[in-house]
This record gives C-alpha cells, structure tokens and sequence, in this order.
C-alpha cells in the first residue's frame, strides 16, 4: 500500500496513452478510446479522479471500483464521476467484452464551470450518484449520445479557429439531453420556484459540493463553509436541505467516512495518522464517528 493515493488528472492520463492517442482541448478537455486500451495497464491502483469524468459504454463490459463499491459496467451505460471520486479501474474481460465500445470524457472544473449548464439540476441527489454514479441508457438513448460523442471527435480533428466554443456548445446540449433522460425515469413532480431564485440556489449548492469535495479532510464545521459563500451558517443549512433533501452535516460526514476508508483500505496510514489527517480531536472521536457511519471500528474494517 502508498501513504496517499494518488491523483490522476489530464497530464497523468496522457502520461500512459502513446503520442496522439488522445484528442484534446489543451488540458481542459480530453476524449480517450478506452478499448485500446487495458485500463488496468495504466492505472492499476486506486486513484483519486481529478476531473469531472464521463465513462460511456455502448457496448462490452469492464468492473470499476468507485468510492469502495464495485459495479459492472456493461451494455447501455453511463458512468458519471466528479472530482475527489476514488476509482480502481479493474481488468477488461475476456472474449466479447474487448470487443466492445466504450469511451471515456474528461472535462477540467474550469471547463465546466465555463457551460451554461445547471448541474443540480442534473443531479437533485448527488449523495445518490455518490454511491451509484451510473446513469443507464436504451439503445436508442446510447446512440443518440454516440452521434454526440462522434461529432465532438471529428470537429476536435479540425484545425478550425471556433473549435473549443463549439466543443462547449455540443457539452452544453448533450448535458441538456441527459437531463431529459433522467428526467423521464423521475416520476415525481417538479416545483416550480422562480428561475431567478432557483438558479441562484442551484449556484450556492454547487458551490457548496465542490467546498465540501476540497476541505472535508479539515473543515467540517458549517460556519467555515457559509463563510467562505459569504451567508450564513443558518441560512446555508436551510438552502443544502432544501435543495437537496438532506442535510449539509449528512453531505460533510459522506465525503468524510469516504476518506476514512479509503485511507484505511488503501494506504498504510496509521489510525492515528489518519485521525491527524482527517482533523478529528483524537482517536476516541474518530472511532465513535467511525463505528456510528459503519458499524464497526477502523481496526475491523481495515482487517475484514
């Protein structure tokens, strides 16, 4: 085991592709053909993602470790994971799988933050998608995002001057078709408040999850967090719950306990490394936290 895990971003994944494997926007915007390649032959040990990733399968299969839970991705698939996400990319299977199609998107925060988009939207239960970031697509559905896929490839191809606008553009629209995907398979009617109000809590709750992904190791206290949104601690914790239907607290302990086992699985940290690491007062309250989230102590988890 390592004492960290590590981070893979656009210049580490280009580090294990050959020279022009790979069709890119700088290091902002990145399109890999995963069946070339064996995952695994390149990244072989967890990572921490530090890209927002979209994973397509249309077709074949391969295992994925994301947050500590194994899924098979197979037909119809799509795998969506932000950055601060641990993955563990396993083999490709044998015989049909390797035969398949499936294609990876990697996108820099900058580059999404410059789409018109709004994510919450997209994600109403990000907790949900933290467990299970898989989104799972008809054939019809599928075909519709490769058409997308296709297009965004042969104009990166291009040597024209409006490459990058347009590039955002078709991210902007294809984002806009997943969400009416999703959206069919909810069933539950939407609110309607104000677009005005709405967007701006959509912002803040943004912004909150990416504040949360970068300092939950330290800061777990909401006055740190409504701080640095510049409202206040009562009014951030009555927005987090009302646009996400839990709590901030249950959104700081979520990506917490993730940390924990992940440094407890993956590294060689000792508990009292990983109490210093993770800014908990001591051992005995770090293992009260631990045991109340998973129902056992570090020791056992570590060990079973």
């Amino acid at each position: 085991m390592r004492d960290t895990l590590q981070s893979v971003g656009f210049e580490q994944i280009r580090k294990f592709l050959p020279p022009g494997d790979d069709i890119s926007l700088g290091n902002d915007f990145l399109v890999v053909d995963v069946q070339k390649h064996d995952p695994g032959s390149f990244i072989d040990s967890p990572f921490r993602t530090d890209t927002f990733l979209a994973i397509f399968c249309e077709k074949g299969g391969f295992e994925i470790e994301i947050n500590l839970r194994k899924f098979r991705i197979q037909d119809n698939t799509l795998v969506v994971c932000i950055p601060g996400y641990i993955l563990k990319v396993g083999k490709m299977g044998a015989g049909k799988d390797l035969n398949g199609r499936i294609v990876a998107m990697a996108l820099s925060r900058q580059f999404i933050s410059d789409i018109k988009f709004d994510f919450s939207r997209l994600f109403e239960s990000r907790l949900m998608f933290f467990y299970d970031p898989r989104i799972m697509l008809t054939d019809n559905e599928m075909s519709f995002c490769s058409k997308y896929f296709h297009l965004v490839k042969s104009i990166l191809d291009t040597g024209i001057p409006t490459k990058i606008a347009s590039v955002k553009s078709l991210v902007e629209s294809l984002l806009h078709v997943l969400e009416g995907m999703v959206s069919e398979n909810n069933d539950e009617p939407e609110p309607e408040p104000s677009k005005s109000a709405q967007t701006r809590l959509n912002m803040l709750f943004e912004r909150f999850m990416s504040l949360v992904s970068e300092y939950h190791s330290t800061e777990r206290g909401m006055a740190f967090y409504a701080n640095r949104l510049g409202i206040t601690p009562k009014y951030l914790s009555r927005l987090i719950k009302d646009v996400s239907g839990r709590s901030a607290p249950e959104w700081i302990d979520a990506f917490v306990i993730q940390e924990a086992k992940s440094m407890l699985k993956y590294t060689d940290d000792s508990i009292k490394e990983i109490v210093y690491k993770l800014n908990f007062t001591n051992a005995s309250v770090f293992y009260k936290f631990f045991r109340s989230q998973t129902g056992m102590t570090p020791s056992e988890y570590r060990n079973r």
